[in-house]
């Protein structure tokens, strides 16, 4: 995967994505399987947005229960499976829990009625699966076995706990680079740091883009039969640059953020237990009063999350604040007192930027509604303008079934025939039919000497890929080595992410090529030889280096 900016101008494509988030990514998949020439440009870096801010939980839609959806539901459930199949490096099982209070709806007796119809709803969730995503039946679990998992938890008219399984993404930001790959390995192109400055529009239709590359400050047109829009949060950005065919809806965004504890609060439990903040969702059927805060173990470390709160202004000056990250803790430590993270455990923050619904009563986070389902934007019956289609997206699990959605929209606009291939076909490196068994095989052949726990590593970020970093060790042995004392990354996964995944700034490389910085800075050791290997590779002299160090940290730090 090249960074190949002059050629993707050089001619006119069937469609052209703009946004490299998970829709973005999908979309380009999607797209190249059916046939369709496709390319994706993206502003920053793939996935370095909005994208980024993911518990990592791939869920079956449980919580739709009380809105009594259940073909979200089984969207979800069936999203859940699809990713566990073409993508097994990265998509593994996930035990859940939640406690029960009283006999009324958070009680014991209405949440195992719950988990009975979740696993009827998910009859077909393990047929067919690779015996290591196996999904177990919902349980109720008693108020012993329930503070064995969570002890010190409030006992307060506790009656136990809920038991279900979801699944979790090890490394979501390379899940969405091997998608990507995927596409430009079967023909598409993909281009980071490029920024679009306008549509380009002959009467009432879109025909192309006129962009500009943040890496060299050359602008470049780009032709194509029709664009797809799916830029997140930047949407009313685009659309106030479609030359007066702005429509008049604006979507409103809130600010989502996550946190990361550098310990583990369980040992394999993701928990969901109730804030102490009343919620009111005047769409559910039933109403539990309260949001549920959510803390999962991830590696070696806690995500808590999700926090929102109302957002307006430029995407582009996005921020987390140090009052966003104490505020949010106050809630969780108020929740459970027992956990008590302090500040100083809080090692990194991530958020985006997600739609909402506002009724004009939004003033505080406890007033912050989510958008609950995606928006497929047909310009021409919007507002008469032809050749684009934009897709406003709410949810990391379902963003395939959303982009399938979206290019049968584009092949009927194009005139093309095809059905979607991207439910069946393993992205870049997953062609792994039992995890567990390829893994221990691995394991047992310890290509170059590696130890265990290194191939492990490798094949939880590359799958089978995971070869292909190490064949650059023909060329420079040393790139086995780490790149600190406690890290498991190799020297060889950043020079793969230079060559072969367009990586160009340090935080590409530290934050979405590698798992090295993912849960928070990777300390100066690790970045310090990261830098040094990017600019002996790239060219960068002593400033550029210092500069490209200066602004890793920058964004490990709030506002």
């Amino acid at each position: 995967m090249k960074r190949e900016i002059e050629q993707l101008a050089s001619r006119e494509w069937d469609v052209l994505i703009v946004g490299g988030g998970i829709y973005g990514a999908w979309a380009l998949w999607d797209a190249t399987l059916r046939g369709l020439s496709a390319a994706l440009i993206e502003k920053d870096d793939f996935g370095g947005a909005t994208s980024s801010n993911s518990l990592k939980i791939i869920h079956g839609g449980l919580r739709y229960l009380q809105h009594l959806d259940i073909k979200r539901m089984r969207e979800s459930i069936h999203e859940r499976k699809v990713l566990m199949r073409v993508a097994p490096q990265f998509v593994h099982p996930l035990p859940c829990v939640m406690p029960t209070y009283g006999h009324g709806v958070k009680g014991r007796e209405v949440m195992s009625v719950a988990m009975k119809m979740n696993d009827l709803i998910g009859i077909d969730r393990n047929k067919g699966c690779d015996p290591q995503k196996t999904l177990p039946a919902g349980k109720s679990i008693s108020k012993d076995e329930l503070l064995h998992i969570l002890p010190g938890l409030d006992e307060t008219n506790l009656t136990g706990g809920a038991v279900w399984y979801d699944c979790q993404v090890y490394n979501s930001e390379r899940l969405l680079i091997s998608v990507i790959k995927s596409a430009v390995e079967k023909g598409a192109m993909a281009v980071n740091h490029t920024e679009v400055l306008n549509f380009i529009t002959e009467e009432n239709k879109v025909v192309g883009v006129s962009i500009r590359d943040n890496i060299s400050g050359t602008n470049y047109k780009l032709k194509s039969k029709i664009v797809l829009n799916t830029s997140g949060p930047w949407i009313n950005n685009l659309f106030s640059r479609l030359n007066g065919h702005r429509p008049a809806e604006e979507f409103k965004l809130s600010k989502a953020m996550n946190l990361v504890v550098n310990k583990r609060l369980t040992k394999e439990y993701a928990a969901g237990i109730p804030s102490k903040f009343e919620f009111k969702d005047a769409d559910a059927v039933i109403n539990k009063g309260s949001r549920l805060l959510f803390f999962t173990p991830w590696r070696d470390y806690t995500l808590i999350g999700t926090t929102h709160v109302p957002w307006s202004g430029n995407p582009d000056e996005f921020a987390v604040t140090e009052e966003d990250i104490t505020t949010f803790l106050d809630e969780f430590n108020q929740a459970y007192p027992a956990m008590a993270i302090r500040r100083d455990e809080v090692i990194y923050h991530y958020g985006g930027l997600l739609p909402m619904d506002d009724n004009g009563e939004v003033k505080t986070e406890h007033d912050v509604k989510l958008t609950k389902h995606y928006k497929l934007i047909d310009h021409q019956k919007l507002n008469g303008l032809e050749g684009m289609v934009s897709i406003l997206g709410v949810k990391y699990t379902t963003a395939r079934d959303v982009a399938v959605k979206s290019v049968n929209v584009l092949m009927k606009k194009l005139h093309k025939r095809g059905r979607s291939r991207t439910e069946r076909e393993n992205i870049s490196g997953g062609a792994i039919a039992d995890f567990s068994h390829y893994l221990e095989e691995e394991q047992a052949k310890r290509p170059w000497g590696l130890d265990q726990e290194t191939v492990a590593h490798l094949i939880y970020n590359f799958g089978k890929d995971y070869t292909r970093v190490l064949t650059l060790l023909n060329d420079n042995e040393s790139w086995s080595e780490k790149v600190s004392a406690d890290s498991s990354v190799l020297k060889a996964e950043i020079i793969h992410g230079i060559r072969e995944e367009m990586a160009v700034h340090l935080t590409d490389v530290i934050k979405r090529r590698t798992d090295l910085g993912s849960a928070g800075y990777p300390g100066d050791e690790a970045a310090q030889c990261c830098a040094e290997i990017m600019a002996a590779e790239l060219g960068w002299n002593d400033e550029r280096k210092q500069n490209e160090l200066d602004m890793l940290k920058k964004s490990y730090q709030p506002a």
